[in-house]
C-alpha cells in the first residue's frame, strides 16, 4: 500500500475504498516516507478499526494453522498468531474447551457477522469436498491434523483432507507439524491416501541421498548393516529396514559407500 502521510504516531496508508489506514509507529520501517509503498497485513484492532502491520502473521484468511492459546475468557479463546491483537475462537467454534498453552489446528476466516478475522477448530467444515485432481506420486504439502487408530489425518495443500496410514509413517509426527508427502491414490469418495516417501525407484533414490548425507555428517561412518534390527534402523533413520537396505544397495552400486561387518562407511 502507498504511504499517504506521516504523523507523530505512525503513517497513513491509501486503503482505497476503505479510506486511510494507520500503520502505527512501532511498525514503520526506518526511512519510510510519503509516496513509498509497503507490504502490510490489515486487520481490526481492539477498537474494531482497520489497522496495518508490517509483521507477518502465522496464518492469514483461508489458511489452516496450528496455533497456541494465549488466554481465555467467558467468550472463548485467543490464539497467538503474530499481530498484537490475538486471534479469537468463540466457544461455538471449539470442539472442546481450549486450554492456555496448548496448540490447536484451526481455520482462519472472516466472520460474516462481525467482519473480524477469527478462527475455528471445526476444520472439517472448511475443507474442500470436491475430488482433487491429483495423480499417484504427486508431491504435496501436509499439515498433521489428528492422530487416529489408522494413522494421521492431514490437511493436503491447505485444502483437502488426507490420511497417512500408520504403516506409511516411520517416525513420530506431532499435531501441527508440516511435512512433504506424496499421493498414493485418490479414492472414488475423494479421500486421499498418502505416503511420506515416493514409491518405487524414485523413493529409494530420494532416501539414498539422505542416507549419504547422514553418513557424511557422522564422520564418514554409520553403525548399521543388513543384520541390524529393524527398530534400530527406524530409531536412527526414521525409515523401514527395507527402504534402508535398498538405499544402501543404491549407494554401493555407485561405489559411494563400502559395506563392513559392523556398518557402512564412505568409499575412499
Amino acid at each position: 500500500m502507498r504511504v499517504v502521510k506521516a504523523v507523530d504516531f505512525g503513517l497513513y496508508l491509501d486503503g482505497g475504498d476503505e479510506g486511510e489506514i494507520l500503520l502505527p509507529a512501532r511498525y514503520v520501517p526506518q526511512g519510510c516516507r510519503p509516496g513509498d509503498e509497503l507490504r502490510v497485513f490489515i486487520y481490526l484492532d481492539n477498537e474494531e478499526r482497520l489497522v496495518a502491520t508490517t509483521e507477518t502473521p502465522l496464518a492469514q484468511v483461508g489458511d489452516f494453522a496450528c496455533l497456541e492459546v494465549a488466554w481465555t475468557n467467558r467468550y472463548g479463546a485467543f490464539l497467538r498468531w503474530g499481530p498484537m491483537k490475538d486471534l479469537f475462537v468463540p466457544f461455538r467454534e471449539q470442539k472442546a474447551r481450549m486450554e492456555v498453552g496448548r496448540r490447536y489446528v484451526v481455520h482462519v476466516h472472516v466472520d460474516e457477522e462481525s467482519f473480524r478475522i477469527m478462527a475455528s477448530a471445526k476444520v472439517e467444515r472448511y475443507l474442500d469436498r470436491e475430488a482433487p485432481d491429483y495423480g499417484p506420486g504427486q508431491a504435496v504439502d501436509l499439515l498433521v491434523w489428528q492422530k487416529t487408530d489408522l494413522g494421521y489425518k492431514v490437511i493436503v495443500d491447505n485444502r483437502h483432507a488426507g490420511l497417512l496410514y500408520e504403516q506409511e509413517v516411520f517416525r513420530p509426527l506431532g499435531v501441527g507439524e508440516r511435512v512433504r508427502g506424496f499421493v498414493r491414490q485418490v479414492r472414488p469418495d475423494g479421500k486421499i491416501d498418502l505416503t511420506l516417501r515416493r514409491d518405487g525407484q524414485e523413493g529409494v533414490a530420494d532416501f539414498a541421498e539422505t542416507l549419504l548425507e547422514r553418513v557424511r555428517g557422522n564422520g564418514g561412518r554409520l553403525p548399521l548393516h543388513d543384520k541390524s534390527p529393524a527398530d534400530e534402523v527406524y530409531a536412527l533413520l526414521g525409515v523401514s529396514k527395507k527402504v534402508f537396505k535398498k538405499a544402501v544397495g543404491e549407494l554401493y552400486k555407485k561405489r559411494l559407500v563400502v559395506l563392513e561387518p559392523d556398518g557402512i562407511r564412505l568409499a575412499d
